[in-house]
């Protein structure tokens, strides 16, 4: 009688652990500020991946060890959307920066097992701040081990040349060349301002007695854009 071989069980890997991404607006929207920041300041680098709320599953058949960090930076890996990050899928690259947001639901025990997974499956540089406390800690891989970085205030991220500053107490995020992480309200407000001083300029320019198309060589702005603030 011919042996019969059984077929394989495909493993399943959710996509959602049943935990929500935040327990507060102020966590969530430390979250968003963090990993919206840093989808800006990688946008032109196609080979950087970041992810909020995506479950990490570092090994292969193992659908029980998994983590989903608040927000994870990967190195290496292409941009696009994931179900969730299966590492032997992804080049066998782990996200090598981690960040967490505590809630006060978070307790040390759990944060602790979270540091423990993250020193395990190979992350380079994990950043804790809980908003309610004011406490903002870090680790950095040395070897094999996660070790605490004694000073937070000023530290500068050695993979992201990212600045880290607190404020009262509040996380403050800048970027190699000093511009502070700001929310999508201030993005907004920013814009609006440059746009303003934008139609100021042409708006002067016109009335100095240049051509449109003149304004438009200088400026670097269409014809046709120039020609719309003309006519406000």
């Amino acid at each position: 009688m011919p042996l019969i071989t059984p077929p394989e069980i495909e493993i399943e890997y959710p996509d959602c652990d049943g935990n929500p991404m935040s327990d507060n607006t102020r966590q969530f929207r430390f979250i968003v500020l963090i990993k919206e920041n840093l989808e800006i300041f990688y946008a032109a680098c196609m080979d950087v991946f970041i992810a909020g709320d995506l479950l990490w599953y570092p090994i292969e058949g193992d659908n029980r060890t998994r983590l989903a960090p608040d927000i994870m930076v990967v190195f290496g890996r292409p941009k696009g959307d994931r179900g969730s990050y299966q590492q032997w899928k992804e080049g066998n690259i782990a996200p090598q920066i981690a960040f967490e947001i505590l809630s006060p639901s978070n307790f040390a025990p759990e944060m602790e097992e979270k540091r423990v997974f993250y020193e395990t499956h190979g992350v380079e540089e994990y950043y804790s701040y809980d908003p309610d406390r004011f406490r903002l800690k870090g680790w950095i891989r040395q070897n094999d081990r996660l070790v605490a970085i004694p000073e937070m205030e000023g530290w500068i991220s050695p993979r992201m040349q990212i600045r880290f500053e607190l404020n009262q107490g509040d996380l403050e995020l800048y970027r190699p060349d000093g511009q502070k992480f700001l929310t999508s309200v201030e993005l907004e407000a920013k814009t609006q301002q440059a746009e303003q001083q934008v139609r100021q300029i042409v708006v002067n320019l016109l009335r100095s007695g240049m051509s449109i198309e003149q304004v438009a060589a200088i400026s670097g702005i269409s014809v046709d854009r120039v020609t719309e603030f003309q006519d406000l």
